[in-house]
């Protein structure tokens, strides 16, 4: 599932991990397969979180966390990003 339009709240937010301001927050897309992840293909984009360039490489590529702790990252990164689309009002329950 492709949503450009929340893909791009991203842009101009902190890394929902570090808290940097630095413009070059994205939308991360999951690793996990359960949200969609598979060989060539990114997950739904509902499951991204809002990383900066240090953060999105160190949950990609980096060494440093064993695959529970990227799970855990992962899964960290995604409801913090979800609390901060609620509390800016950015998404809203349809009526």
């Amino acid at each position: 599932m492709r949503q450009p339009k929340l893909l791009a709240l991203a842009r101009g937010q902190a890394c929902v991990m570090c808290g940097a301001q630095d413009d070059t927050v994205v939308a991360a897309h999951s690793n996990l397969l359960e949200h969609g992840k598979g060989r060539g293909l990114k997950a739904h984009d509902g499951m991204t979180a809002w990383l900066c360039n240090r953060c999105h490489f160190e949950l990609d590529q980096g060494a440093a966390m064993t695959k529970s702790e990227r799970r855990e990252y992962t899964l960290t990164a995604i409801c913090r990003t979800y609390m901060r689309l609620w509390d800016a009002e950015l998404i809203k329950v349809k009526e």
